[in-house]
């Protein structure tokens, strides 16, 4: 499929495409079912990343991207999403991906410096640590119970955490925190930058989880017992971290339903491989009707995805409210995507939950996009509410109410 994307876009996504096809993908397919990738194999996928010049592309040059415009950047996001080795090779994977945006447009020049270059430069990892234990925030965060109470020129942390992506791993936490708890939650919380190994931060645990693949991400509970950061560890502005979790987590959304969108295609271009060369009941399984008209309606909604998905982008950039096309993207790509690679491992029979191929990585990884970043209930909810804001009574006046006397054509 062809789509209104720039020269400049198409340009750098096909240089992707060709990292894909003579780096990642040969050596996805050389570890099929191994071990968890080795920071020098990571070192080697990123080295070359830049040797193709489609390393980061979405961060600005002066931070070491390439200052792709964000809707430019998404075309290079599919591409990457075709594997899980290519997104942490082109520097477009999550969490990172996302907290750099948000220190890119919320950071100060010397948090910039500190935490955001070498973050690009993939010499640190960092975690978004928002979500709560039971019953703190998680699909609601007004609920949230973590604080933070100025003491001098320091800010002090309480709180308890778990989902933290890459928490584990992170050198660098950015936790949501209350900062006026006499305010309504969304104009009393802030954002802080906190060094994993500062004194009362506790990694409680990995919480067990299904998928990781190869990455092996954690996904951690972490206590916040006293923790002490400078002032100056305050990211944007004070009482504004929802309002800067927001700006994140709109392009985040969008991020991820192209990863996602290129990995069911690629789930897709699996299975019509294997349906053409396997055989069933004397024909090939790709000439059997019902497997052709499913991959048809798969190859349908993924189109309309990614159509949605570029839509929305388009909106971001022009400075418009994406809010509720972010949503619609976000929920229906979740469904689409988890709806394909499913087909895909049907398709394949036994070889799709086998690990020669990485469908049933692919599968296991899916799953979490309907919970992560806005469960469907909630991004539904947003959608809903536009829905019904501008209701036209007038659309049933030519209803019989009870009592009223039936009404005939003069």
């Amino acid at each position: 499929m062809q789509y209104a994307d720039s020269d400049r876009a198409r340009e750098v996504a096909d240089r992707a495409h060709a990292l894909m096809e003579e780096v990642v993908l040969p050596l996805e397919r050389e570890r099929a079912g191994g071990m968890a990738l080795s920071s020098g194999t990571i070192a080697d996928l990123r080295e070359a990343a830049r040797e193709y010049d489609v390393y980061a592309p979405q961060i600005p040059e002066e931070y070491g991207g390439m200052g792709l415009g964000f809707r430019d950047s998404l075309p290079t996001f599919e591409e990457a999403g075709r594997s899980l080795l290519g997104q942490v090779a082109m520097r477009v994977d999550a969490p990172d991906e996302g907290n750099m945006h948000l220190l890119e447009l919320a950071g100060d020049d010397l948090q910039k410096e500190t935490y955001l270059e070498p973050l690009v430069a993939g010499d640190i990892r960092s975690g978004f640590s928002m979500t709560e234990p039971m019953q703190g925030a998680g699909s609601d965060p007004k609920m949230i119970e973590t604080t933070a109470e100025r003491d001098g020129n320091e800010w002090v942390i309480d709180g308890h955490k778990w989902w933290t992506t890459q928490g584990v791993e992170a050198d660098v936490l950015i936790v949501l925190a209350r900062t006026d708890e006499d305010a309504h939650p969304y104009q009393g919380c802030s954002l802080f930058l906190v060094p994993a190994d500062a004194e009362g931060v506790e990694i409680v645990r990995d919480v067990p989880h299904m998928g990781g693949g190869p990455l092996g991400v954690s996904h951690a509970e972490i206590r916040y017992d006293s923790v002490r950061v400078p002032e100056e560890h305050l990211l944007g502005e004070l009482n504004k971290g929802f309002a800067h979790a927001q700006q994140r987590l709109g392009p985040a959304r969008l991020t991820h339903c192209m990863r996602y969108s290129g990995m069911a295609q690629r789930s897709l271009e699996i299975a019509k491989a294997y349906l053409t060369e396997r055989r069933g009941f004397d024909s090939s399984l790709s000439e059997k009707q019902s497997l052709r008209h499913r991959i048809a309606d798969a190859e349908t909604q993924l189109h309309v995805a990614r159509t949605a998905i570029r839509d929305a982008a388009d909106r971001i950039a022009a400075g418009d409210d994406a809010r509720v096309p972010v949503s619609m993207c976000k929920v229906f790509t979740a469904n689409v995507t988890q709806d394909a690679i499913d087909l895909a491992v049907q398709c394949c029979g036994a070889n799709g939950i086998g690990k020669d191929l990485p469908l049933s990585d692919f599968y296991e990884s899916v799953r979490q996009f309907r919970i992560v970043d806005g469960t469907d209930e909630v991004h539904r909810r947003v959608i809903a509410r536009a829905a019904f804001e501008d209701v036209n009574a007038d659309e049933l006046e030519p209803l019989t109410r009870f009592g009223e006397p039936n009404r005939r054509p003069e």
